[in-house]
């Protein structure tokens, strides 16, 4: 995947991001939005539960992506040492500023930095972690970032949105707001495109029946119909997995970073 408009130069897409999320995080833009995220709910708690699993007491962990809701307070909770990067100075000053509130300011540090084009030395992280940001990045770069990084036996966790489902990209289409110009959700490709720079790619579908639960939302019913629609999807990805495709989130588990990768795998 490259970016929706290759020929715009590095800089301005960069910049556009950068404004983008500054008016993002600081008019809460998106807030709306976040209550479809109920239906894959199971998406966040599996995220959640590998990041647990990947960090304990001194670990390095990089997070792409920051603001008052990052991963990096628990994660620093946990006794991790947690470096937090974004392209936006407002996300990172609110970053920062929920660090201290939660009492995780001295194991955490906060940093505005261009995620294609890191800042750290070789071999940093025993963990690097991020939802929804590889797909606002050239995902090439964005995966030879990480395996530059990535201590020999570290491991990269990401969620992301896919691209595939048409409901969903029709959504998209009529809510232009909530998103930038350059991103695109990943797709399968992008996905695989990971092997030539891990020798391990596991990944894991979320969303797709437990999307017929959105319309109830906001009504009783909508716990127990979500939480029956999202086995579900579990069951329906195990058995049919060319389904997993049309969902519409991936966690993704990239362990053994490939210091030369091969042309093709």
């Amino acid at each position: 995947m490259k970016p929706a408009h290759p020929s715009k130069p590095d800089a301005e897409r960069l910049a556009d991001e950068a404004a983008f999320h500054d008016e993002a995080f600081g008019q809460h833009i998106r807030r709306n939005a976040w209550k479809f995220y109920r239906a894959a709910s199971s998406a966040y708690e599996r995220y959640d539960e590998l990041l647990a699993r990947a960090v304990s007491k001194g670990s390095r962990a990089l997070e792409y992506g920051c603001g008052p809701g990052s991963s990096a307070f628990e994660l620093a909770g946990r006794g991790a040492i947690v470096d937090g990067i974004d392209i936006s100075p407002v996300a990172i000053d609110l970053a920062r500023a929920t660090a201290t509130s939660r009492g995780v300011g001295a194991r955490t540090s906060f940093s505005v930095m261009d995620a294609e084009h890191l800042e750290f030395p070789s071999e940093s992280f025993d963990l690097v972690c991020g939802t929804s940001i590889i797909h606002h990045l050239d995902v090439e770069r964005a995966y030879g970032e990480v395996v530059r990084v990535l201590k020999p036996g570290g491991v990269g966790i990401f969620l992301e949105a896919l691209g595939h489902n048409p409901a969903i990209n029709l959504y998209r289409r009529l809510t232009p707001a909530l998103r930038t110009e350059d991103e695109q959700p990943l797709r399968m490709e992008d996905i695989a495109a990971a092997r030539r720079y891990f020798a391990s790619v596991e990944s894991e579908h979320f969303a797709l029946l437990s999307l017929a639960a959105m319309p109830v939302q906001n009504r009783p019913v909508f716990a127990r119909l979500s939480e029956g629609l999202q086995r579900a999807d579990r069951a329906v990805f195990t058995a049919l997995p060319p389904l997993r495709r049309w969902s519409w989130m991936a966690v993704l588990k990239l362990a053994g970073p490939r210091r030369s990768p091969p042309a093709d795998v």
